[in-house]
């Protein structure tokens, strides 16, 4: 009779982290393009406090009123508004404003800055080493990523300014996920993380939206509800949900997966807003796959 152990177990959690990858790395990246969207209708700040809200609220409402879970207590409380100012306010709010100035393939393309930023910003504050097969499959996704992209810098377009929030916003990011990866979470249920995490952001940047807000640049309707309910529904409930699966198993190899982000988001930014895909970005996929699929293959290492 075949036994059931350990080889087998991480097997199927090997096949559930790379389902779970493939998703995230789908969901994330369309961000760019519905914000872009967003931006016809709507103010930066509109766009992500309304977003925040809804998804926080969302979250929160299954969490504690359908699955009963039980609240933050004492000292997760400063967690998840650390985690939120992070991760939320400052990274999104910032992003976002990037976002008028840069394409949205660009915008996806900033993503796959993060992997090495927070491999080496957890290599100088934590002394944690890097493995050969990491700085490899670094090099490999770094390739994939830079090919995919090699006929989208003909047609985008960007702006120093845009260009600096951008890369400012991704420092933030991974620094929001180094803080999350090194906090003792306990039994806390991830809905209730990511719920209170994302409605604090909100609540961080309502005061700044409240003073910039301009009525006569925000048209409420179907053409601004339907890319922040986008953003809310899939991209901060579902992906956050993804992302923070995979940042609880670990935080540096989870972050390779933001290397594929960028050629989903290729292919999303072409089919809805006409940018270029060929042959390059094909190459540049099969290669982040092939980076992928080594740091996963020694995931237990």
């Amino acid at each position: 009779m075949k036994q059931t152990g350990d080889p087998g177990n991480k097997k199927s959690t090997g096949w559930l982290w790379f389902i779970i990858g493939i998703g995230f790395s789908m969901l994330w990246p369309s961000a760019a393009v519905a914000t872009k969207f967003g931006l016809q209708v709507a103010q930066p700040f509109v766009i992500c406090v309304t977003r925040f809200f809804i998804a926080g609220s969302l979250m929160l409402l299954i969490s504690h009123g359908i699955l009963r879970k039980r609240l933050p207590q004492k000292q997760e409380w400063k967690q998840l508004a650390i985690y939120g100012l992070l991760n939320n306010a400052l990274y999104l709010g910032i992003y976002v404003l990037a976002m008028q100035h840069v394409s949205a393939g660009l915008g996806s393309l900033a993503i796959a800055t993060n992997p090495v930023l927070i491999s080496l910003m957890s290599t100088m504050i934590f002394g944690q080493r890097l493995r050969l097969v990491t700085v490899t499959s670094l090099v490999l996704c770094m390739c994939g990523v830079a090919l995919a992209a090699w006929p989208l810098f003909e047609h985008s377009f960007a702006t120093p300014g845009g260009i600096s929030l951008l890369m400012l916003s991704m420092l933030i990011y991974s620094t929001g996920v180094i803080y999350f990866s090194k906090q003792k979470w306990g039994n806390l249920h991830i809905l209730t993380i990511n719920g209170w995490q994302t409605l604090m952001g909100g609540l961080f940047l309502l005061p700044v939206a409240i003073a910039t807000y301009d009525k006569t640049k925000n048209i409420w309707g179907y053409n601004m509800m339907a890319p922040v309910l986008w953003l809310a529904i899939p991209v901060s409930i579902i992906g956050v949900q993804l992302w923070l699966y995979l940042l609880r198993d670990n935080a540096v190899k989870a972050s390779f997966w933001l290397f594929l982000c960028p050629v989903f988001g290729f292919v999303i930014a072409s089919v809805m807003v006409q940018e270029p895909i060929g042959i390059f970005t094909v190459a540049g996929m099969l290669l982040t796959l092939a980076g992928l699929y080594l740091v996963q293959r020694y995931k237990s290492e």
